[in-house]
């Protein structure tokens, strides 16, 4: 993890995919597209990357004459394109904008970012896609959009950065015998010591019986005989009543 970013250096549709960048396995069939496709840039895209900034999350009803009011507060634009279907020729909420000097591409990137227009917040980022090795848009289940397909969100651009992974220790579970042989050995090694403690107790134990037989009926034998001596002071008393 040495080499880990928030932000994406170069796209990787798995890693889009995951909240840290660390799936290993594809969890949704966007990303698999994704990861099959090969895309290529589009050709007809004029202008120096570079330079160029990308509007998203637009009104629709927010136009070209709108956009270069509000965007030429940051430097000098030369040109604006606002993404239109082909068919409608409505507007899907996003625009590309060239500057012509980086200093004022950088103020856009750094001020205009959530900048209200037309009662919608915006979302201002450099221009990936001849940019960024190896990007798959949006519709091709790349990108760093929102949710899409089965809800799944992209992570690794500006919106949604890889969260910081928590790096865990390998534990060893010796519950069920697993880890080092001195360990096993040492277990062994206390088990035969329990059982030789446990025969020498037995061993002590039937030395001392004998001992305790013999306590016990020297024990038998007074109570008889103290028995014997109150039988015979009985019989005295008797005789000296009469």
């Amino acid at each position: 993890m040495t080499d880990w970013a928030p932000i994406a250096k170069e796209y990787d549709p798995l890693k889009a995919g995951s909240i840290d960048g660390t799936d290993e396995e594809p969890h949704d069939r966007a990303i698999w597209r994704a990861m099959l496709a090969r895309y290529v840039p589009n050709k007809g895209v004029t202008g120096d990357p570079h330079l160029t900034l990308f509007v998203a999350r637009l009104n629709l009803q927010t136009t070209e004459e709108k956009l270069k009011e509000i965007f030429s507060r940051y430097g000098d634009i030369r040109k604006i394109r606002l993404v239109r279907d082909l068919v409608t020729g409505f507007s899907k909420g996003y625009a590309f904008i060239e500057y012509k000097e980086e200093r004022a591409l950088l103020k856009a990137h750094r001020d205009a970012n959530r900048l209200v227009i037309d009662q919608h917040e915006i979302f201002v980022d450099f221009e990936l896609e001849r940019t960024l090795k190896g990007w798959i848009p949006r519709r091709l289940g790349g990108g760093f959009g929102g949710k899409k397909e089965s809800g799944q969100l992209r992570f690794g651009g500006r919106d949604r950065p890889f969260r910081k992974p928590i790096n865990l220790p390998n534990m060893k579970n010796d519950f069920y015998g697993e880890g080092s042989a001195e360990r096993r050995s040492w277990s062994r090694e206390g088990t035969r010591d329990w059982r030789t403690r446990d025969r020498d107790h037995e061993r002590s134990r039937d030395k001392r019986w004998p001992e305790r037989e013999r306590s016990w009926t020297w024990g038998e034998s007074e109570r008889e005989r103290d028995s014997k001596e109150e039988r015979s002071r009985g019989r005295e008393r008797k005789d000296r009543d009469r």
